[in-house]
C-alpha cells in the first residue's frame, strides 16, 4: 500500500453543495478574483491573512458587540494582535440557534440510556446556571472547572460560564483527584461542576470521595455543583445540578475582549506538572466556525459526534458544532468495536471522530461499519489522535463506500484545532491529509530553516493564526510560552511533528521530531515503522524507541501487543522483520522485538514514546507522570525491562529475538 492510492474522489454533487465552495463564490464575488480551487483559495488565505479573517467573520455574521477595523494588528508571533478593538462573546454565537425547534444536545451511556436537550431548553438551562454563578460571586475572570464525564450538564456548565465571562477548565473523572488538583490548583477557581461517577467498560465509577479530595485541595472554591447519576445520588447538603438550573432567565452573553480568555486547557503532563493553555473567545470563535464549517462540512441540523473525554481539546472542537446549530452527542462510557458504530447508528449520525487505535480495534474484530450498521446519514468520518496509516484508511474507507469522506486531521491541543485535514473538494490518498487548512501557512523546514517539498521536515507555521494561545498560565513574561513553540525558529511556530509536504499539496505525518528514530546517522519518523507493523494481521499495537546509551551505542527495540491466540514465534517475528526491511528500510530493523502487555498513552491517545526512551535509559526520575496515562500500571513492566536491559550489559535474554540487519 502506498500513498499513491486514491481513497476519495471528489464527486460533482458533492462539490456544488459544499460549504467551502459557497465560501469561494462569495469571496470570489466580494474581491472579483478567482480562487474557485482549493489551492487558490489557501494561497490567498495565507497571502492576504487580514483579509482572509475578515471575509470569514463576515461570511458567518460573527455576532461582534463591538466590530473590528482590522484583523491583525501585529503579526509577530507570539505577540500576534488579532481583531483589535472587538468585543464579543462565543456563547452568544452558540445562542442564536436557540429558536430553533429539536434538539442541541442528546447524551448517552453504555447502559443505552439516552437524555435529550432541547435548544429551547439549552438557552434556559445556560441562563439559569449563570444566574447560579452570578448569585454566588462569580465574576468575569474568575475560573470555573468541571470534574465531569461526557454529559450535556458539562456542556450547559461550559456555557453558562462562558456567557458571564468567567473562564472555564474540566477534567474527565478517569484522572484521580492529585493529577485534577495539580491542573485545576494552578486556576484558583471559585466554582466545581463535578458529577458523582461515570460509567467503564460494564460497571459504574463512583468519585463522590475524590470530588471531596479535590474540593478539599482547592480551597478558592466556594460553590460546587454535584451532577447526581443514577448508580449514586448527590451527598445530602450539596448544591444539586437540578437545583442550580432551576431558573428560567433568558442568558444574556456579557461581550468581552477577543482574547480574554475563553478556557483554560492543560498539556498532557507526561513529564511534569501540565501546562495551562489559554484560548481567548474570538480567536476560537472565528477558527471553529471556519474549520468545522468550511473542512468538516458541519452544518445546521446535523448530528455530530466525537468519541472524546473532557480532559480532551476534541471535547471543546465537538461542543463548538453548536456553534454552528449542528446537535452534538455526547457519550459517558469506554468504547469497544462495536459501540460507537452503534451510536452512529441509533443517531443518525453525519459526522463522527474516531482515533486510529478505535478503527485498527473495529477491523481486527472483524467488524465491516458499512455492513453492519445503517449508517446511510454519515457523510464524514474524522480520525485524530495518531497517525492513519495507509492500509488503516484504505480499509474504512472501502468500507464506508464513496459518500462518505475520511478526514484524517493533525492539530494539537495547543491551537484547538487542525493545521491539516482532508476536504470534501479535493483527492485524498491513502495515509495523507489532502490540503493544509485555509489560514494555516503550514510549512515543512529543515533544521536551517530551509522549505522542503516531497521530503521530511520540521512543521512549522509561519504566520499567526486566531486560536494560538493567548498565553500560559502563570506565565507572565511568555517565557514559558516562547520556550515551547518559538525557541527553535525565532518568530515561527515549531509544532514538534515530522511531516511531509508533497508536492500536490497533502500533508503526510511521520510522528513526533521529539521521539525520531536515528539509526546509523539515517532519521526516521516513528510512524513509519508503526505503518507497516500494525498493517500485519499478527499485530495489535507496536512502540518503538531509538536509545542513545552511555557507551555511544544505539539501542533499537520493538515493542508488539499481538491479537488474541498470537504468539511471538520465530515465523511472527520474522513477518514483522521483513516488513520493515522490505516496506521501510533495511537501517531501521529494530534490535529486538519484544512482546509486552500494553502501550501507554497519554489521555488523548498518543504513544508516550519519549517518557519510554527516558525510562529504558534509566532516567526514570521526572521522566512520566502515572496519573497522565491511560495505563500508568505499564511503567513499572517498562521500568523493570529498562533496568534487564542495563544489568545484562546490552547482551540478549530469553525475550529478545536478535535479528539480523
Amino acid at each position: 500500500m502506498t500513498c499513491d492510492d486514491e481513497v476519495w474522489t471528489p464527486r460533482e454533487h458533492i462539490n456544488e453543495d459544499s460549504r467551502l465552495t459557497d465560501f469561494a463564490r462569495f469571496v470570489s464575488g466580494k474581491f472579483g478574483s478567482d480562487v474557485t480551487s482549493y489551492d487558490l483559495l489557501w494561497r490567498w488565505s495565507v497571502h492576504d491573512v487580514d483579509r482572509f479573517w475578515l471575509t470569514v467573520a463576515e461570511y458567518f455574521d460573527v455576532p461582534w458587540a463591538t466590530g473590528p477595523h482590522r484583523a491583525l494588528a501585529n503579526r509577530d508571533m507570539p505577540d500576534a494582535t488579532w481583531f483589535p478593538g472587538a468585543t464579543v462573546n462565543y456563547v452568544a454565537q452558540v445562542l442564536r440557534h436557540t429558536e430553533r425547534t429539536g434538539t442541541a444536545i442528546i447524551g448517552q451511556d453504555e447502559h443505552g440510556r439516552t437524555s435529550t436537550v432541547s435548544w429551547r431548553e439549552l438557552a434556559r438551562q445556560v441562563g439559569a446556571f449563570a444566574d447560579t454563578l452570578r448569585a454566588n460571586g462569580v465574576n468575569p475572570g474568575d475560573r470555573v472547572v468541571g470534574y465531569v464525564p461526557d454529559l450535556p450538564q458539562a456542556v450547559i456548565a461550559f456555557l453558562a460560564a462562558a456567557s458571564i465571562g468567567a473562564v472555564w477548565a474540566c477534567c474527565g473523572q478517569d484522572l484521580a483527584a492529585g493529577a485534577v488538583i495539580d491542573r485545576f490548583a494552578q486556576l484558583a477557581p471559585v466554582a466545581l461542576v463535578a458529577a458523582t461517577g461515570y460509567n467503564h467498560r460494564g460497571r459504574f465509577v463512583d468519585r463522590i470521595g475524590e470530588t471531596r479530595a479535590i474540593v478539599d485541595g482547592l480551597p478558592s472554591v466556594r460553590l460546587t455543583v454535584v451532577i447526581p447519576r443514577p448508580e449514586s445520588p448527590a451527598p445530602n447538603g450539596t448544591v444539586t445540578w437540578s437545583e442550580a438550573t432551576a431558573g428560567g432567565s433568558e442568558p444574556s452573553p456579557v461581550p468581552v475582549d477577543v482574547d480574554h480568555p475563553l478556557w483554560v486547557l492543560f498539556s498532557s503532563g507526561t513529564t511534569g506538572v501540565p501546562k495551562g493553555i489559554v484560548h481567548g473567545h474570538g480567536g476560537v470563535l472565528v477558527e471553529h466556525l471556519k474549520n468545522l464549517a468550511l473542512h468538516e462540512e458541519i452544518r445546521e441540523g446535523d448530528r455530530f459526534f466525537w468519541y472524546t473525554t473532557p480532559t480532551w481539546v476534541m471535547w471543546n472542537m465537538r461542543n463548538s458544532g453548536l456553534l454552528l446549530g449542528a446537535t452534538i452527542v455526547c457519550y459517558d462510557g469506554a468504547p469497544d468495536p462495536q459501540s460507537l458504530w452503534e451510536i452512529s447508528a441509533r443517531h443518525r449520525v453525519t459526522a463522527l471522530g474516531v482515533s486510529p487505535g478505535y478503527l485498527a480495534a473495529t477491523r481486527n474484530r472483524g467488524i465491516r461499519p458499512g455492513r453492519d450498521y445503517e449508517l446511510s446519514s454519515l457523510r464524514l468520518l474524522g480520525s485524530t489522535g495518531s497517525v492513519l496509516t495507509p492500509e488503516l484508511h484504505s480499509w474504512i474507507a472501502a468500507e464506508l463506500g464513496p459518500e462518505v469522506l475520511v478526514s484524517s486531521i493533525s492539530g494539537g491541543t495547543d491551537v484547538a484545532t487542525a493545521f491539516a485535514c482532508s476536504v470534501p473538494t479535493e483527492p485524498n490518498r491513502a495515509g495523507e491529509m489532502s490540503a493544509r487548512c485555509l489560514g494555516v501557512d503550514l510549512r515543512a523546514w529543515s533544521s536551517s530553516g530551509e522549505s522542503v517539498v516531497d521530503g521530511v521536515g520540521d512543521l512549522v507555521v509561519i504566520q499567526p493564526m486566531p486560536s494560538m494561545p493567548v498565553r500560559f498560565w502563570n506565565d507572565q513574561d511568555g517565557s514559558r510560552y516562547r520556550a515551547a513553540y518559538f525557541e527553535d525558529f525565532p518568530g515561527v511556530w515549531r509544532h514538534g511533528d515530522w511531516i511531509t509536504l508533497t508536492s500536490r499539496g497533502s500533508v503526510i505525518v511521520h510522528g513526533r521530531s521529539d521521539a525520531t528514530l536515528n539509526r546509523h546517522g539515517i532519521r526516521m519518523g516513528s510512524g513509519e515503522i508503526y505503518r507497516v507493523v500494525e498493517a500485519l494481521d499478527e499485530v495489535e499495537e507496536a512502540l518503538v524507541v531509538g536509545v542513545e546509551e552511555d557507551d555511544g551505542g544505539y539501542w533499537m527495540p520493538l515493542f508488539v501487543v499481538l491479537a488474541d491466540g498470537v504468539d511471538l514465534d520465530d515465523q511472527v517475528r520474522t513477518r514483522i522483520t521483513a516488513a520493515i526491511r522490505d516496506r521501510v528500510s533495511p537501517r531501521h530493523v529494530p534490535d529486538e522485538i519484544v512482546l509486552a502487555p500494553g502501550i501507554p498513552h497519554t489521555r488523548t491517545g498518543k504513544k508516550v514514546e519519549v517518557p519510554v526512551k527516558s525510562i529504558l535509559r534509566g532516567r526514570t526520575e521526572g521522566a512520566v507522570q502515572a496519573q497522565a496515562l491511560d495505563r500508568p500500571d505499564l511503567i513499572e513492566w517498562y521500568r523493570a525491562f529498562g533496568e534487564t536491559h542495563i544489568r545484562s550489559g546490552r547482551a540478549p535474554s530469553p525475550t529478545r529475538s536478535n535479528v539480523s540487519q
